[in-house]
């Protein structure tokens, strides 16, 4: 029964830590961080064991699968050059120079562990920088750091993955691990593909027999990644990339027809399956700190000097960090904008200014997988040997977490001021676009379409009802084109219309809401009633978005 109200009171805690971000001007996983340490306090005294293996497992492959499912493909397509250089590219260069870095300033870290240790601080966590941009970031920059994200969570644990076998073993060839490397990632990416593949035909197969209950498509998507994750292991190839591609070609599938209740009820599941899992693994990072303090200075005769010197390590190696991510975004990305004129392919929204460049430095925050990374680390490398200074690693890579947030919470902001946050232009106008062709074809396939009864006299009264719904609907229809008209006097008269209207027709549903509530609570209708109606009033007010 402790398991079950540890669980409880930390899942509470998520959704209490969401609400308090909105009053104290710090970022959610600051707070979720503070709230961790807090509950961690000898007063109140919870404490969490966390195996390291059932760690992993439990919170990567769903995160990776989120993140490869929600990236948008074509902005991912676009920009796959300076993505690739960043979330591949990078990772390398972070690993060699932070790894000699790190074995430089603390010589009892061997040198493979310190590859180790680089390498799980390279991934970055665009959600962070999202809470703490507030969607101010140009839509370009947020497209990039989103790419890295994805990619360099699988090359920078594949890479950490590697290290710790050469730590564990004490053998290394750049040869042998290039070619393992190429082919685990490989077969990571074909197992991920070709599972989430499987999974879409079958549950087309299930529609197309009439077995579409939402509740059990959205079970077997929850249980893809993990899936993905295990076979792919088991098999010798990358469990991180399988579910990483498992993410990436589910985005393809989910588009099934007949499909719509499902993606309802799958998207909201998996925010919501998202949001407490990204708070749990920060919470866990602030009930670890008292023990991860604990561990790095009880063998030292002073508790402050030795914190002090082991703080200034942290602060030492995320300064190199933050340098090196500078110089590469600098330099490589000079190089390729270079490439690019003399091939006659400029782009204007990847030409780099010195704002735009710090952006780029600053955006990489290490979050959540940074932390399920590290905590995977195995206690023991033999029987009776305890991993190199384990307890070390955990608490850089918890300090270069908390530094990486606090230097992005205050210079972000910053760096933002004086920028108007505008929309994404090119987002905004393919939406209008997207909406005029398909309202062109709903008002088409209305007036294509025959009226029940028209050709029997005997049933004209049938005739006229559906020509008055017909020529309704198609009026519903010319309305949204006048919307996206493309004179700005039209669209202007037209926002004003549709705003009014949506006004109207949501105090017509808070009126109809507060007369059901009135019958239920006279005993007038039961609960059945109740939740049938008041879910369809509830999706009616959704889908007319936000009032202006």
């Amino acid at each position: 029964m402790q398991t079950a109200y540890t669980v409880l009171i930390l899942l509470t805690l998520v959704g209490v830590s969401r609400l308090l971000a909105r009053v104290i001007p710090l970022p959610l996983p600051l707070v979720q961080i503070a709230a961790g340490a807090l509950l961690a306090w000898p007063t109140l005294g919870l404490h969490v064991a966390l195996d390291p293996e059932l760690f992993l497992f439990l919170f990567l492959p769903p995160l990776l699968f989120s993140d490869g499912w929600r990236m948008p493909k074509r902005d991912f397509w676009r920009y796959r050059g300076p993505i690739l250089t960043m979330a591949v590219g990078l990772v390398i260069f972070t690993v060699i120079g932070a790894g000699y870095f790190i074995h430089w300033l603390l010589p009892s870290v061997p040198l493979p562990v310190a590859f180790a240790l680089a390498a799980v601080l390279s991934p970055t966590d665009a959600v962070a920088v999202s809470a703490i941009a507030q969607d101010r970031l140009p839509a370009p920059i947020m497209r990039l750091l989103q790419g890295e994200a994805l990619m360099n969570d699988a090359s920078g644990l594949v890479t950490f993955k590697f290290a710790l076998a050469a730590a564990i073993t004490g053998v290394f060839s750049l040869t042998d691990a290039s070619l393992t490397f190429l082919l685990v990632a490989v077969g990571g990416l074909a197992v991920g593909v070709v599972l989430s593949w499987l999974v879409g035909r079958f549950r087309s197969w299930m529609i197309t027999r009439g077995w579409d209950d939402p509740a059990t498509h959205v079970v077997f998507m929850l249980l893809l990644p993990f899936a993905a994750y295990v076979l792919a292991e088991r098999l010798g190839a990358s469990g991180i990339l399988s579910a990483v591609a498992a993410g990436m070609m589910q985005s393809w599938v989910d588009l099934l027809p007949r499909q719509t209740s499902t993606r309802l009820l799958n998207r909201s599941v998996w925010t919501l399956l998202e949001f407490a899992f990204n708070g749990l693994i920060f919470l866990l990072l602030g009930l670890q700190l008292p023990d991860i303090v604990s561990a790095v200075t009880h063998h030292e005769v002073t508790l402050w000097p030795t914190l002090v010197w082991r703080c200034l390590d942290v602060l030492a190696i995320f300064v190199v960090l933050v340098v090196l991510r500078y110089v590469w975004v600098r330099s490589v990305w000079r190089l390729m904008t270079r490439i690019r004129r003399w091939r006659g392919r400029g782009d204007g929204s990847l030409e780099l200014s010195t704002r735009s460049s710090l952006l780029l430095t600053v955006g990489g925050v290490r979050g959540a997988v940074t932390l399920a990374g590290i905590l995977s680390v195995p206690m023991l490398i033999a029987a009776g040997v305890d991993f190199p200074e384990r307890d070390l690693l955990i608490f850089i890579a918890a300090g270069v977490i908390l530094l990486s947030l606090v230097v992005a919470s205050v210079c972000l902001p910053l760096l933002l001021r004086g920028t108007v946050s505008e929309p994404d232009l090119i987002l905004k106008r393919e939406v209008r676009e997207a909406w005029k062709l398909t309202a062109q074809a709903a008002i088409q396939a209305l007036e294509n379409e025959d009226i029940p009864g028209a050709s029997q006299s005997t049933d004209a009264a049938q005739a006229v009802l559906a020509t008055e719904v017909k020529s309704r609907i198609m009026t519903e229809y010319r309305h949204r084109l006048d919307i996206f008209n493309d004179t700005a006097e039209a669209q202007a008269l037209a926002f004003q219309m549709d705003q009014l209207e949506k006004r109207m027709r949501i105090n017509a549903l808070r009126a109809q809401r507060l007369e059901l509530y009135s019958m239920h609570r006279h005993r007038r209708i039961g609960d059945d009633v109740l939740r049938l109606i008041l879910a369809e009033l509830d999706l009616s007010e959704a889908n007319l978005g936000v009032v202006k």
